[in-house]
């Protein structure tokens, strides 16, 4: 099989756990495949996927080979692969516009980002010129004005467009119709991940449903040490975040949803020594039998960035697999499996099954 050449906006602790597992698995057989979801899709591994251009605005991975560049601070997500070998591929400085929030310059140099003193590139000719296939966007949250612009540079170049982050594209009826005008596939919004806080939520809020437990009240606090916790600090730029969360979980209960007052999900601290380990907080609260009280409290630790990985090394592929056969659009089956806000959201065991039925050919999306 051919290459799936990618470019990254971003090149953050995502995006280095996203390159050490390409070339981690290149090594690996379907036989000892763990941390998978699928090992193969329509013919692709995850060793077939090539970076051909990467955008960040970081003085310390601007001009870098993009080997050098994913270990460069403030990353600081697991090394299990250290020996990404040079590709030959630099960094290319992107557009700040609104992804560095003010409040991040008070903060040391190895914590937060520190933009370098260079002219943005001219992105659609970037992309262009390095034949990449597939767009990925790693911005920050709150990055609503720049994950637009790269999304318009997708359209114009061509490329299909995988939103990792929550600003709503794909979910978004007239950008999700442009991207079908076009014949582009796009995938998204705002990645889930492999087993997480979102994930481990939406399946006990359907374990309840199922058993007849009647949800009360519940919430979900993440505390964590990377660039994404400290950015969240910034309140103003949780909006979408906080809806994206939120809606994961209120779609599982259908016209049992609650009220604004009986949920809360979304971010609560930065705590740096932590760095790329998540911790999250859940608390459920429900009537069993008889109207008897219930309650569940849980606290799950993951590293952070790889958990993503493990849910966009599937994207990218059946993004891939789209582009094969001349789809466009929103792909509805994938961005449903691993997106938190997708364009429609479905049970978890449904969205598995309809990716199966999309690698197999046997659904359109």
């Amino acid at each position: 099989m051919d290459k799936i050449k990618i470019a990254i906006v971003g090149v953050g602790n995502c995006a280095s756990s996203l390159i050490q597992g390409i070339y981690y698995y290149r090594n690996k057989g379907a036989g000892d495949s763990i941390g998978l979801m699928h090992w193969d899709i329509g013919g692709y591994e995850p060793g077939d996927i090539e970076v051909v251009a990467a955008f960040d605005i970081d003085r310390r991975k601007v001009g870098r080979d993009v080997s050098e560049a994913i270990f460069a601070p403030p990353n600081c997500t697991a090394v299990f692969c250290d020996d990404v070998p040079e590709m030959g591929v630099e960094v290319s400085m992107g557009h700040v516009l609104d992804g560095v929030a003010p409040h991040m310059k008070d903060y040391p140099e190895k914590q937060t980002f520190v933009v370098a003193d260079e002219e943005p590139v001219d992105v659609v000719e970037v992309l262009r010129e390095s034949g990449a296939e597939i767009l990925l966007n790693y911005l920050p949250v709150g990055s609503e004005e720049a994950a637009r612009f790269y999304a318009r540079c997708a359209l114009e170049a061509g490329v299909a467009y995988i939103n990792n982050m929550p600003v709503f594209i794909a979910s978004d009826p007239e950008w999700a119709a442009r991207f079908q005008e076009k014949g582009i596939p796009i995938v998204g919004d705002d990645i889930k991940a492999q087993l997480g806080a979102t994930i481990t939520h939406r399946t006990l809020t359907n374990l309840f449903k199922r058993r007849g437990v009647k949800l009360d009240r519940t919430y979900q606090i993440n505390t964590g040490g990377n660039t994404d916790f400290l950015n969240m600090l910034n309140r103003d730029r949780l909006d979408s975040k906080k809806e994206s969360k939120t809606e994961a979980v209120q779609s599982i209960l259908g016209e049992d949803r609650l009220d604004d007052e009986n949920i809360h999900i979304g971010p609560s601290d930065y705590i740096p020594w932590q760095k790329d380990n998540k911790i999250c907080f859940l608390r459920m609260e429900g009537r069993l039998f008889g109207d008897v009280p219930m309650n569940l409290e849980l606290r799950l630790s993951v590293e952070d960035s790889p958990n993503s990985a493990g849910c966009v090394i599937d994207a990218i592929r059946c993004c891939k697999l789209a582009i094969d056969r001349g789809i466009g659009g929103p792909l509805t089956s994938i961005s449903s499996y691993t997106m938190k806000h997708p364009p429609v959201q479905y049970t978890d065991d449904v969205a598995a099954r309809m990716v199966d039925e999309f690698i197999a050919g046997e659904r359109e999306k």
